[in-house]
């Protein structure tokens, strides 16, 4: 047997993100899981649904920008429409009003990661960080961005503790829940940390894609997060940048891995043997022989 133990060209910080990995599994089994599903159980569905659409509501105007950004004007003046349905008809966003008919205006996921993929700015290498989780070194800067930019252009109540710890505690716990049935996927697989990492790239290259009108999200975004499709769709083509990152397929697994695994890591279908030859088929003819 023989092998490398070089990292995957795009993730030069392999052994200490895998390390991150494990750690915050060990978080999430202890502490996490178990404070999503008391927060799942005793908070109301009607309440829980109200904090998600708050806290979507106040991003809001970043994604509009974003959407500008993009040459998008459409889409911006779409994502600001919600902002201000919402906001008003919708008693400060708890309610997503813009939703439904007759606005029909869907709630969109942007940012400044997703305009710099959009301008051909690269991922650059993988990272998995405690609390923030798979992201690249692109993701992390446009998600810094986008996170300070409500605090630091309105302030007051948004730059205060008060306001700051609840919000994103509730967002981590109500993402938690959502991503819960990925999650256990994921933790089926051979090789848990490799099958995240190449999930996530290939759900911000889909997600970027989609922006220009390609690929499996043209008409929106299924899943939550990282999982913009559920864990086990059909991968896409990635650039040969991002291959990089993701390595090649497998060809085999090191162990049999369960029906969800298999899902995940689709293998390439192997040729159609050729066919046997058909069978001789005889047909008994009668001969006529002259009388002699």
């Amino acid at each position: 047997m023989s092998g490398s133990l070089k990292a995957p060209a795009g993730d030069p910080l392999a052994r200490a993100n895998e390390k991150s990995y494990e750690i915050l599994q060990s978080v999430d089994d202890s502490f996490v899981a178990p404070v999503a599903g008391a927060y799942e159980k005793s908070v109301p569905y009607p309440a829980r649904m109200a904090l998600r659409n708050f806290i979507r509501n106040v991003r809001e105007p970043v994604g509009a920008l974003a959407y500008l950004l993009q040459f998008k004007p459409g889409k911006a003046f779409e994502t600001l429409g919600r902002f201000g349905i919402n906001t008003t008809i919708g008693l400060g966003g708890v309610i997503d009003v813009a939703r439904a008919k007759p606005f029909n205006l869907p709630y969109r996921q942007n940012g400044l990661a997703n305009v710099l993929g959009y301008y051909g700015v690269g991922p650059g290498p993988y990272l998995f960080l405690p609390i923030v989780g798979p992201t690249t070194v692109r993701d992390l800067f446009g998600l810094i961005v986008d996170r300070l930019a409500v605090p630091l252009a309105v302030g007051a109540p948004f730059n205060k503790a008060y306001y700051a710890i609840p919000v994103y505690t509730v967002d981590a716990l109500d993402y938690r829940n959502a991503a819960d049935a990925d999650f256990k996927r994921l933790r089926d697989t051979a090789d848990p940390y490799s099958t995240y990492r190449r999930v996530y790239l290939q759900a911000r290259h889909d997600q970027i894609e989609a922006l220009h009108g390609r690929g499996p999200l043209v008409k929106g975004q299924i899943g939550y997060g990282p999982f913009a499709r559920p864990v086990g769709s059909a991968p896409g083509s990635l650039p040969a940048a991002e291959q990089k990152v993701l390595g090649p397929e497998p060809e085999t697994d090191p162990a049999p891995a369960p029906a969800a695994a298999q899902v995940v890591e689709t293998r390439r279908p192997a040729p159609p043997s050729p066919l046997p030859p058909p069978a001789p088929v005889f047909v008994s003819q009668p001969v006529i022989q002259p009388i002699p």
